[in-house]
């Protein structure tokens, strides 16, 4: 640690600009403002630059002066007489205000804040957090925190971070930001454990200034992390947080994120039956298909999957094949591969018979392989079945699964055995990794020596590597159906607000509705079933009534002339009735339908993240089971596809005991058209819904439909 000299006039020297991290985040030099050596923070943050070897100066600074950590204190920055990049507050929020105009004073340029009592606290707090982001933004000061536990930049040997921290160990690759300290020092901990190399490390706290967009667009730009680990409980600035995940993508660094919560549900969406159906965290599982986001459940899955990311890459195309010692690990990846939706490819015949020149007489060629306890004595058995598999045109990865011992045993069988692996590993030209079977610790040397040998090594374990495998594949697939965003064009004078106004909205935009007439006698009604020649159904037509069947509203089946006009007659008696209030613009007659698969679908537009529409089967599967699939609008046919596929029911769609087969590729254009209506309608429609959606021998209609608006008002 440098001394600071005495106390002398202050000095301003050149500031940097206000949008600059590179002060914060790469200091040249630092000050611990409140530094004491009765804190234990304090202590922390002098121990981390001393095990970091921090190679710039160090300024301890306390109103009382004296000698601290070694040290002369200056009671202020701007006393120092010297250049200061960055400075760590520790002081009570009642000096922070003082504090601030102090570091304006000497011209520093990032901010780390440990001390709390800021918005977590309440209004009076969030007042107080307003005013230093106001001083830190007159002053060009970026500010990470407050409220918060700081950074670490492992790659240059810079920690302004106030619990204790290991150096990183393994190859630094993998960047993490936290919106929480206490779970990023756990993260440091376990990726330590791991050997995951980290690069960064970053504790976002209140985000007053620097929120997580701004830590994933400067990870981004730096070339040491090659994917970013991510700990979300909440998103404050949607757009910007999006062009931050554009950006890491964009520089090859896929964004792996733990999100914690449901996103804040809104009365508009809560007023709309799509957003009941769906939850709103769901809409969140949509923006990571959106953006090429990997969702992960678990904070061992975090940094598993980050980790692969990082070494490996995504995966493009195929399947994988994985290799074993033990038949029963061969059942497990199998069941396990199904839970991921990771293919895990047939052999080819070629493959087959290739495989059993070189297997062992009890080995049996199949996806996984194993290889039987003959690879123990004969390990070259490794190499040559991973280069056998490689040729089939349908693996597109290859795994094997071994655990790494701690350290190498003294014959070398650990050396020989890994050196087969990286042997069949380096020759098949593939994404190879090796998996532990249960999650395992790994150890300096044993990470050593898997590098040195060229083998991939996670101590994952089969569970969290497959899950992470997972991702690869998913992310690798996203990249290849990465498409020019469509926009569609509000037309806002467009306002439909009952159901035949919906249904014809949608009829003009390509979505076929099932015909339908609006007459106001019991006369007219007759007439109207009488030209239609079948079974028809009544309804009423109210823009201020949504349920009709609760108010006597709707008739089904009517076979003849004076079953419609008795029907028209009883309906309005009993809605009037019901509902006095109501607008009543007459009695919708429809042709009755037969059976037939009714589907549900249905937009609702997210606080955060805005329209989304979700697709789902009728009946239980949409009221009880919640079997629906979502994403943001606007779709294309190839989502609409993967959404139908993803209906635990979708195979109802496809002729159930003898029902027709719905054909798929005119009902997801139907979709993209109903996404798109939407979006026509603009910011003001909360949720358009159609529901039921049939789809029958004739073709596919939509039989009803519903707008909700941004006034609340129950329209129909």
């Amino acid at each position: 640690m440098s001394k600071s000299p005495a106390p002398s006039a202050p000095v301003t020297p050149a500031r940097p600009s206000a949008g600059s991290l590179e002060p914060l985040f790469n200091p040249r030099s630092i000050a611990l403002v409140g530094a004491t050596e009765r804190s234990v923070w304090s202590i922390a943050a002098v121990d981390n630059l001393r095990r970091f070897g921090y190679a710039g100066r160090v300024h301890m600074i306390n109103p009382k002066g004296g000698t601290i950590f070694g040290s002369e204190a200056a009671p202020t920055c701007s006393a120092v007489g010297e250049p200061i990049d960055a400075a760590l507050l520790m002081v009570p929020e009642s000096k922070m205000l003082e504090v601030f105009d102090d570091l304006h004073n000497a011209g520093i340029g990032g901010a780390v804040i440990l001390s709390g009592g800021f918005a977590e606290t309440g209004d009076g707090g969030r007042q107080r957090q307003q005013q230093i982001a106001d001083k830190a933004r007159v002053a060009g000061i970026r500010m990470l925190g407050p409220n918060c536990l700081g950074y670490a930049n492992f790659v240059a040997g810079t920690p302004i971070w106030t619990t204790p921290l290991r150096r990183a160990g393994g190859t630094p690759q993998v960047a993490l930001v936290s919106q929480s300290g206490a779970l990023a020092s756990q993260l440091e901990q376990f990726a330590h454990q791991q050997r995951v190399g980290l690069t960064h490390m970053i504790s976002t706290g209140n985000e007053a200034d620097v929120q997580v967009a701004d830590a994933i667009e400067y990870l981004a730009a730096q070339p040491e992390p090659r994917a970013i680990a991510l700990f979300l409980e909440s998103v404050r600035d949607p757009v910007r947080f999006e062009h931050a995940i554009d950006a890491a993508n964009a520089a090859g660094k896929p964004v792996v994120v733990l999100k914690v919560g449901s996103s804040e549900a809104s009365a508009k969406a809560a007023q709309a039956h799509t957003g009941s159906l769906v939850g709103n965290d769901r809409v969140f599982d949509a923006l990571c298909r959106k953006l090429g986001l990997s969702r992960v459940h678990s904070l061992e899955e975090l940094v598993v999957t980050s980790d692969l990311f990082a070494r490996l890459g995504a995966i493009h195309g195929g399947g994988v094949a994985f290799i074993a010692m033990s038949g029963g690990m061969c059942e497990i990846i199998t069941d396990q591969a199904e839970a991921e939706a990771i293919e895990l490819p047939t052999l080819s015949a070629d493959t087959g018979r290739a495989l059993r020149e070189v297997l062992p007489p009890l080995a049996t060629p199949n996806n996984p392989l194993d290889v039987t306890g003959a690879a123990m004595v004969e390990p070259e058995l490794i190499a040559r079945s991973l280069r056998t598999l490689a040729q089939d045109p349908k693996i597109a990865a290859l795994s094997f699964v071994f655990d790494t011992p701690p350290k190498e045993d003294a014959r070398g069988f650990a050396r020989r055995f890994i050196g087969q692996v990286g042997a069949g590993f380096r020759e098949s030209g593939k994404p190879c990794v090796m998996f532990s079977h249960t999650f395992s610790g790994v150890t300096g040397e044993a990470r050593a020596l898997t590098e040195e040998l060229g083998v991939i090594y996670s101590g994952g374990g089969v569970r969290h590597g497959l899950n992470a495998l997972g991702q690869l594949l998913r992310h690798g697939a996203w990249q290849r159906s990465a498409r020019t965003a469509r926009n569609v064009v509000p037309e806002a004078a467009l306002r439909p607000d009952s159901e035949r106004a919906v249904l014809d909205f949608l009829a003009d935009r390509g979505v076929p509705v099932i015909p339908a007439q609006v007459v106001t006698s019991a006369e007219a009604a007759a007439a109207c079933a009488q030209k239609l020649a079948t079974p028809v159904v009544l309804k009423i037509a109210s823009p201020d009534i949504r349920h009709k069947t609760e108010v006597g509203g709707v008739a089904l089946g009517l076979g003849d002339a004076e079953a419609v006009r008795a029907a028209y007659e009883q309906m309005m008696q009993r809605v009037q009735a019901a509902r006095p209030d109501a607008r009543l613009d007459g009695v919708i007659v429809s042709p009755m339908r037969g059976s037939g698969v009714e589907l549900f679908v249905g937009t609702m537009r997210d606080p955060q993240w805005g329209p989304a529409i979700a697709v789902g089967l009728g009946g239980v599967f949409v009221e009880v089971l919640k079997d629906t699939s979502l994403r943001l609008l606007p779709v294309c046919e190839d989502d609409a596809l993967t959404m139908l596929s993803e209906l635990r029911g979708s195979a109802l769609l496809d002729g159930f005991r003898g029902a027709p087969a719905v054909d798929r590729a005119a009902l997801a254009k139907i979709i993209v058209a109903i996404g798109d209506a939407a979006l026509a309608l603009g910011p003001d429609l909360v949720s358009l819904e159609i529901n039921p959606l049939l789809a029958f021998d004739g073709g596919i209609e939509a039989l009803d439909g519903l707008t909700v608006w941004e006034d609340a008002r129950e329209q129909h």
